[in-house]
């Protein structure tokens, strides 16, 4: 058998190792992504509740602005939006986590396999973790950047009706074009650096804290590579994502959703270091961890989804374990 016909003979798994782990990766993401939605929406509402900002432009002057918790949004969304409400802006957070999640796997698993390398034992030391999570968040979310700032204004769509200000958008490929004639190719990637910021604190929080937790758990105990060790390392990752990423998140939320001039310059904040500063000042420490319950809500059970999904996926198709 020739080596051409010896390679086509190979599983698909094997022939295109990368563009299989990024397909696998993808489909988890989609999974875990329409299963958490709600929580991921409310989030985001919690998130430019109350905004300083916003008060001091005069952009909210005569409205009042209720302040609810997580529950007293999630049931308004319902009561006055309506229940399919909750999954409004789904369809670009779904592109959002192909191009994300897709990415993120690919370059972490590179990373760690080829550039930093395993120790002996197989063992990865946490600080080649943390370096390799780090940059894998921000590769995949500097690539995924235009799809999350559609996802975050799509969800404040609803908000703005209630308000009684015109819809921006028809739907999602609207949405594309409009902030692209608006401001252009660099419009698309408005708020990437506390984005990208965010990504790379949360994978820290996520890829590292699983890789990590879960091969120590191998290493260590008698538990082996099963479900229930993707189980409680992907509880550990949930949480520390969450603690991590939730000030980087609200700092992202706030200058994406903030209005802009006709060159695409952000009105209520120059840069995420002033968003971050007026926030502080304007609201105090905690503001940075607004919507913080529906964020570890959500990111539990999305990391719980996504790794059980994914390992599940990866063995049915014949890839190793991660």
């Amino acid at each position: 058998m020739s080596p051409a016909e010896e390679e086509k003979s190979l599983p698909l798994a094997e022939r295109w190792p990368r563009a299989s782990k990024f397909a696998l990766s993808a489909c988890a993401a989609a999974v875990a992504e329409l299963v958490t939605f709600p929580l991921d929406l409310t989030k985001t509402r919690l998130q430019v509740q109350g905004e300083a900002a916003v008060r001091r432009s005069g952009a909210a002057a005569g409205q009042a602005v209720p302040h609810r918790g997580m529950l007293c949004t999630a049931a308004g969304i319902v009561r006055e939006e309506g229940l399919l409400k909750l999954w409004q802006g789904a369809t670009p957070a779904v592109y959002r986590h192909i191009v994300y999640s897709g990415v993120r796997m690919v370059a972490y698993e590179h990373l760690r396999d080829s550039v930093l390398g395993r120790s002996e034992d197989e063992s990865f030391p946490f600080w080649k973790a943390v370096v390799g999570g780090m940059s894998a968040g921000a590769i995949g979310q500097f690539f995924a950047s235009p799809t999350d700032l559609v996802k975050v204004q799509m969800q404040m769509e609803g908000r703005r009706k209630l308000e009684g200000k015109p819809l921006r958008f028809r739907g999602v490929h609207h949405a594309f074009m409009k902030i692209l004639s608006e401001g252009g190719i660099r419009g698309l990637w408005a708020g990437w650096v506390p984005n990208v910021q965010r990504a790379a604190l949360v994978n820290m929080g996520d890829l590292t804290t699983y890789d990590t937790v879960k091969h120590f758990l191998l290493l260590n105990t008698p538990l082996a590579d099963n479900s229930l060790t993707h189980s409680v390392a992907s509880c550990c990752s949930g949480l520390v994502a969450a603690v991590l990423g939730t000030p980087a998140d609200v700092v992202k939320t706030r200058i994406m959703n903030q209005p802009r001039d006709k060159q695409g310059r952000g009105l209520l904040y120059k840069s995420s270091m002033d968003c971050l500063i007026q926030t502080v000042q304007g609201e105090g420490f905690m503001s940075l961890y607004k919507g913080f319950i529906p964020t570890w809500m959500r990111m539990a059970p999305w990391s719980l989804v996504f790794w059980l999904t994914y390992e599940q996926i990866r063995r049915i198709c014949g890839v190793s374990s991660f």
